[in-house]
Parts: structure tokens; C-alpha cells; sequence
């Protein structure tokens, strides 16, 4: 399954009774799951997120943006925070299985809706957005409800991606996007006699002034306190330490100390994890550290099959094609033992019952081999880089040629045993295609036409690092044994074939 995060932001945090309709016209939505709803008095503003399959995130969110439509009147709305619309910014995050390619046909899909069914102008911002001057929000909402109603019709600049040329006359414009996790964090600065403090930090803080890359920044007066409002856009790049680092010293530089800080809605743990890392010194700190997360990790049986899906769709070459090689066998393995196993008991097939039987756990353990090969692979690519990153100087030039070689080597064995396992897979598969139950040959077929494209896979794996060998003849053994499994595996995959289509034929 396939799910996204949709973090939309309403311009309403002080009647509660509008913003729990809102929430439960979300999650109405069959497989809607509403994660957070944090409001703010004194911004005058809601931030709920849900999380949804993708298949259904854009009728939630549009059913959040046609209540707030009906419930919010921007003409009579006041608070600290910009905003340009009743809903103010839909944006969209990818999570499980889904990538950032998703979430922007997912943002182009609801801004054609809200244009045309609502009648509301939708400009397309972040990943999602039609031209460079409308990736940065805060660019698209400047002027906010009151300047873009009095000069959308006849700035060309301010012309919308869908819908009318023409604010609703209370719910605004909407800024609908794409975009990577946001973290909306808080840092105070004491009463608000230090408000000009705030804003001056929150300039010299925000990337668009000179500051952090990837932070956005306000000086704000909240509950009679001054406060830095930040949205940290991209937290890989530039993490949430950082932020309250630069935050603490710019303030400090003008007298005024930091006196407490919040995160506003959900957060990854990576963040909290690095950040405590960051404060307690911890030297080659990683997550698996983290007693709950062995815990989690172990008790859904590792990564899911979305979240490998999304690994592999992400712009990092690892996982790549070894591992993928690698999950194509597995899968292929499992199909075998399908076959046997609905061959097993059959009295049709009792003379064959004991070798079925042998054939199920020859593919279990297949599979097995195959799918700790996918994480293998992955980790030998690293060890490539690795190598690759060693310096090239002439103290350890000697030592990195070492290393390179050592590790390509490796990078070709990983897939040279993957290649060996799918070939033993294209054989059960023929065994259980000539033998097994005859109402699944078609199973075995497509295992057998996985476990070939897995060797072959795996093959060019092995030729690909063995090329990049300075000495190639150290390789010249693993080029030619993966070139023997494949012939083999392209062998039995024929026979597979030619069963498939006799008892297609014969049907």
C-alpha cells in the first residue's frame, strides 16, 4: 500500500466547533488516518495531519478545503500568522511505498478539483510548483488574502494554476503542494519587550535572508511572549539542533536568552534522535541503538515491501538493481513453495507427495538466502563508496587501491551468491512445473520468469563491478561462473515455459 502525509493548514484556531468539522469531514474518508490536529489561539490557526493511502488523499483533503470554505470567513479573520486562504496550504509528504513524484500528481489532481468544484484560485507551490518564483511559500503568500484579492486579476504573476483569476470572496486562495517532512518549530525569547529581538533573529535564521537553507523564520508576538516561528523544511539538511543553535546565539548576541521552545504537530524520531546525539556527544550514535526501534523492526519482520519500493524509487543508488535482483528470486522462491505446497496432500499427486514436500523447504530456504541477499547487496555498494571516499594522496594511495579492489571483489561475490540461489529457484520451479499441481503451473511460471530475471540481474551485477577492477583478471572467475548460472537458469526457465504453454494450450 501506498501512503502519503497531508499536513493541511486552515486559518481557524479559536472555534473549536470549526475545526472539529473539519477534522471529521477528513476522516470521513474510508482508510483516512488523522494522526494530529494542534490549533493556536493567538495565530489563529489549525494544523491537522492525516495520513491516507494515496488512492484516497485527494478526496480527504479536498473534503477538509470544501468545509473550511463554508466555515471560514477571511474578511473577518485576525491573527499573527500569514495566511491566504481558509485553507490556507495543503501540502503533500510521502510516506510508505509513495515518492515525491506521487505527491505532486497528487497536488496537481486536487488543485484541478478545488479550482473547478470550489471555485477557489490554486497556486501549485514547493516540489509541485510551475515556475521557480512559486517554490518558496512564502513567496506565493506574500501580500496575503487582502493583496492578492486587490491585484490577481491584473498581475500576471499572480495568475493561478487552476481555478479562477478571482479570490473567493471568503475562503481566499489556497497553496497546494509537494513537498519533503516539514518539522513547524518554536523557539521563545522571553515577554514580548523582546519582540524586535525575535525578528531580527528569525532574519538572520531563515534561508531566504542570508541564514540556515532550508529554514523558514518570523518574529512573532504569542501570548505576550516573542517568539521565533520557524519551518524547517528539509531536517536532513539542516536538522533541528541547528537550528535552535543559531537561534540561541543570535539571540544571545543581543542580550536575550532562549527560555523555552515546542514542536508543533508530529516530528520524526530521526530528528529527536539526532539532536540528542548532537547535546549528549554521542560519537557513531545510530537509531538501531534504540531498544524500541529493534523491538519494531523485529516484530514487522524488517523493512515492509513499500518502504524497500520506496528505498529503490529514491534518487540514492542503494538498494539498486543487486538488491532488487535479489527480491525478484525471493519472490520467485515463494511461488515454488506455493506450488509444492498446493501439490502436497493431493492424492492426485501422492507419488510425487515426499518430493513436494523437499522441494516447499528447498524454496523456503531459498527465499531466505535471497531476501538477506537484498540487504547484503546494498551494504556492499556502501562499502564501495566507501573505499572511493578514502584520499587519494600519496601516504594512502597503496591502502585505497587496496580497499577499492577488495571491495568490488566483494560487490561481485554478493551478487555472484544471488545469482547461484535463483538459478537453484529456476530448477525447483521446473521440478514443480513438470511435477506439481498442474491449476498452478502458471505460478510456477512466473516464478520461473522471476528467478531468471534475478540471475540475469544479479550477472550484471557481478560484470559491472569485476569492469571496474583495475586488475580484471582478479574476476575473471566470478564473470565466468555468472555467466554459466545464467545460461542454466535461462535453460530450465525455457522448459518452465513450454509446460505453461502446453497446459494453456490444452485448457
Amino acid at each position: 500500500m501506498k501512503l502519503v502525509e497531508c499536513v493541511p493548514n486552515f486559518s481557524e484556531g479559536r472555534r473549536p466547533e470549526v475545526v472539529s468539522a473539519i477534522r471529521d469531514a477528513i476522516a470521513a474518508v474510508d482508510g483516512v488516518l488523522i494522526l494530529d490536529v494542534s490549533s493556536d489561539v493567538s495565530h489563529n490557526r489549525s494544523v491537522l495531519t492525516f495520513v491516507a493511502p494515496v488512492e484516497r488523499a485527494v478526496e480527504a483533503a479536498f473534503a477538509g478545503i470544501r468545509t473550511a470554505r463554508d466555515r471560514i470567513d477571511l474578511t473577518v479573520h485576525k491573527g499573527e500568522h500569514p495566511r491566504m486562504g481558509a485553507a490556507d496550504v495543503v501540502p503533500f509528504i510521502p510516506l510508505e511505498g509513495s515518492t515525491m513524484e506521487d505527491c505532486i500528481a497528487l497536488a496537481r489532481a486536487l488543485g484541478e478539483r478545488v479550482g473547478r468544484e470550489l471555485d477557489i484560485p490554486v497556486y501549485l507551490y514547493e516540489r509541485a510548483a510551475t515556475r521557480p518564483s512559486r517554490e518558496n511559500l512564502a513567496d506565493v503568500r506574500r501580500g496575503e488574502f487582502e493583496g492578492i484579492r486587490d491585484d490577481i486579476a491584473t498581475t500576471p504573476a499572480r495568475e493561478p494554476d487552476y481555478g479562477p483569476a478571482l479570490v473567493h470572496a471568503t475562503a481566499g486562495a489556497i497553496a497546494i503542494g509537494a513537498r519533503p517532512f516539514l518539522v513547524a518549530y518554536n523557539v521563545y525569547l522571553g515577554d514580548k519587550s523582546n519582540i524586535e529581538v525575535a525578528k531580527r533573529v528569525a532574519k538572520a535564521v531563515r534561508g531566504s535572508s542570508g541564514g540556515l537553507r532550508h529554514v523558514k523564520g518570523l518574529g512573532l508576538e504569542v501570548d505576550s511572549q516573542s517568539q521565533v516561528s520557524m519551518n524547517l523544511v528539509d531536517t536532513e539538511k539542516t536538522p533541528l539542533h541547528r537550528a535552535f543553535d543559531m537561534v540561541k546565539m543570535e539571540a544571545a548576541a543581543s542580550g536575550v536568552a532562549t527560555t523555552w521552545s515546542e514542536i508543533v504537530g508530529l516530528v520524526p524520531e530521526r530528528v529527536l534522535f539526532e539532536a540528542a546525539a548532537r547535546y549528549l556527544q554521542l560519537d557513531r550514535f545510530t537509531p538501531d541503538q534504540v531498544l524500541e526501534h529493534k523491538l519494531r523492526a523485529a516484530m514487522s519482520g524488517g523493512v515492509s515491501l513499500g518502504g524497500f519500493l520506496a528505498s529503490v524509487a529514491s534518487p540514492t543508488p542503494a538498494p539498486g538493481g543487486g538488491s532488487v535482483a535479489a527480491l525478484a528470486g525471493a519472490l520467485a522462491a515463494a511461488l515454488a513453495q506455493m506450488v509444492a505446497g498446493l501439490t502436497v496432500g493431493r492424492k492426485k499427486y501422492a507419488a510425487v507427495d515426499a518430493e513436494m514436500k523437499e522441494i516447499a523447504l528447498r524454496a523456503a530456504a531459498a527465499s531466505n538466502t535471497l531476501f538477506g541477499l537484498i540487504e547484503r547487496d546494498a551494504a556492499s555498494y556502501t562499502a564501495v563508496s566507501a573505499a572511493y571516499k578514502i584520499p587519494n594522496d600519496e601516504s594512502s594511495a597503496e591502502a585505497r587501491a587496496k580497499a577499492i579492489t577488495a571491495a568490488l571483489l566483494g560487490a561481485s561475490e554478493v551478487p555472484l551468491e544471488t545469482a547461484r540461489v535463483c538459478t537453484v529457484v529456476t530448477e525447483l520451479a521446473d521440478l514443480v512445473a513438470e511435477k506439481g499441481n498442474t491449476n498452478a503451473v502458471s505460478d510456477a511460471g512466473v516464478a520461473a520468469l522471476l528467478a531468471e530475471a534475478g540471475c540475469k540481474g544479479a550477472a550484471y551485477n557481478v560484470r559491472i563491478n569485476v569492469a571496474a577492477l583495475t586488475d580484471k583478471s582478479l574476476g575473471e572467475a566470478l564473470v565466468s561462473e555468472a555467466n554459466a548460472l545464467v545460461a542454466s537458469a535461462s535453460l530450465h526457465c525455457v522448459k518452465v515455459v513450454q509446460a505453461v504453454e502446453r497446459a494453456i494450450g490444452a485448457a
